[in-house]
Order: structure tokens, then C-alpha cells, then sequence
């Protein structure tokens, strides 16, 4: 099965959120065994991605259910990605999950789907849903980039701009090079989302992997989540040449193994 085979499908749409903050999100969702496959993207990245289609291809191959969506404001879903909250993100992947979700699930969080992987099981945990937790595969996780790698490391400048101006314009090193805009809603609502200074308590195993040559979410950044996660059944695997995107050959199929290690 090719990449552009699993890319033609048609995605189906939901709607998620109430009166004006209604948003019609995208998934596609793969028929299959289980434990089924939940994707959770980056930040300004999509369901089409290489990793991202490399885990569709994967679930095909081994005949398991596999669902992607795009956040709003990302990739064929609705809405504006100026308008996006890790709140409202997480709004997104808890209905998507909750929808198209039955039976153990393996969920694989990027970047700041990393963070969203691990609000979701919070989440999980706290609510009765026909879908579990086998496990979670975390790459380049990025919990509470918002505050720690982004405001903490921004300049008085930038951080004054995005107070008076409620935006900064912050350059992008991916896709088009389009600069992309960082809100101060962004910033504030993201406090509420907080995990590093506390245990996170995820109730089933975890696996991350992290390059040494990550720009993005330093190594660092994936060693102190590792110290907040319980001390059973976490591995934490450095890849001494990844960068951010773990996205080369070697890296997807390290992130394979990782997720066929789940079951």
C-alpha cells in the first residue's frame, strides 16, 4: 500500500464545540483490530504528514484501526489557526477520540501532540468512554511548550508585543517558510494546561523518543517529562542524530517499533 493510497481517502467531518466556537473538524478513520492507532499532530502541522501517514500505512499493513484528525485551523479542517488554544485542541482530540475510538487504543502524540496525548489520558481517566489506554509513543514530546519553551525563552520585546498586540509573528523554519502567529490567548489559556510541575499519572506504559539535535524541544525538555512520569514501564530512547521531525526512514521506523511494542 502507497502513501498516496491512504492520502485520497476522503476524510468525514464532526462538529465540535457549541454556538460560535463551533469548529467542523476532519478525521480519517481507518477500520481495523485492535489495539487501535490515535494520532495527535504537531503544532501548525498536519494529518498528511510523513509520520502521520507512515502510521496509517503501518496500521494497514497490520490490519488495525487507525484514526488521524486535523485540529482546527489546521490542515482540511474548519476554523482559524489564530483562534487556537491547547484547550480547544484538546476539546478537539477528546470528541474525536470519543467518536471514532472503541476498545484499547495505542495513542501517538508529535510534538505538541505529545502534550495533547498526555491531557487526553487525564481525560480519560476521569470519564467513562468505550475506548482505553494500551499506551502512549511520544515524539519530541512538547508538554507545556506554551509557557516553557516559548514565553520563558522569548525576549522582552517579543513578550511585549504579544501583550499590547494580543499576536506576535513568529518565523517559521517549515513548510512555506509563512510566519505564523503566536497569541497571547495561546500563551494565557495554555497556563491552564500546565503538567511539568507535578507526577503525571497516565496508567499505562510509555515510550519517547527524542533527537539530540532537536532546535525545537530541547532533549532536556523529554528528560524532565520522563522524571514526572511513573518510574514502571517508561522508556525514554535518544536518538543521537534525530532533529526535530524524526521523520528520515530510521527514525519511522524506530517509532514503529515503539508502537508494535505496545501490542
Amino acid at each position: 500500500m502507497t502513501n498516496s493510497a491512504t492520502s485520497d481517502q476522503e476524510p468525514a467531518f464532526i462538529e465540535v464545540g457549541e454556538g460560535d466556537g463551533r469548529r467542523r473538524i476532519a478525521v480519517r478513520a481507518r477500520t481495523g483490530g485492535s489495539p487501535g492507532l490515535f494520532w495527535l499532530g504537531g503544532f501548525n502541522s498536519d494529518m498528511r504528514g510523513t509520520k502521520a501517514l507512515a502510521l496509517d500505512v503501518f496500521a494497514a499493513e497490520q490490519g488495525r484501526a487507525c484514526v488521524r484528525f486535523d485540529y482546527s485551523g489546521h490542515g482540511e479542517s474548519g476554523g482559524t489557526f489564530i483562534d487556537g488554544t491547547i484547550g480547544r485542541w484538546l476539546e478537539e482530540a477528546v470528541a474525536v477520540f470519543e467518536q471514532f475510538c472503541r476498545g484499547p487504543q495505542v495513542v501517538i502524540g508529535s510534538s505538541m501532540g505529545g502534550w495533547m496525548a498526555l491531557l487526553l489520558a487525564r481525560e480519560i481517566a476521569k470519564r467513562q468512554m468505550a475506548a482505553s489506554l494500551a499506551g502512549l509513543v511520544l515524539i519530541a514530546p512538547a508538554p507545556d511548550f506554551t509557557e516553557q519553551l516559548m514565553w520563558n525563552g522569548f525576549s522582552d520585546e517579543i513578550r511585549e508585543e504579544i501583550r499590547t498586540r494580543g499576536v506576535w509573528m513568529r518565523p517559521s523554519e517549515y513548510g512555506d517558510g509563512t510566519p505564523y502567529p503566536i497569541t497571547r490567548a495561546l500563551i494565557e489559556e495554555g497556563r491552564n494546561h500546565l503538567l511539568l510541575g507535578s507526577a503525571i499519572e497516565v496508567g499505562c506504559p510509555v515510550r519517547i523518543l527524542q533527537g539530540a539535535k532537536d532546535p525545537d524541544v530541547p532533549w532536556q525538555h523529554a528528560f524532565a517529562l520522563a522524571h514526572r512520569l511513573p518510574a514502571e514501564d517508561v522508556v525514554l530512547t535518544m536518538i543521537q542524530d534525530g532533529d526535530h521531525r524524526l521523520s528520515r526512514p530510521q527514525d519511522i521506523a524506530r517509532i514503529m517499533a515503539a508502537v508494535a511494542e505496545m501490542g
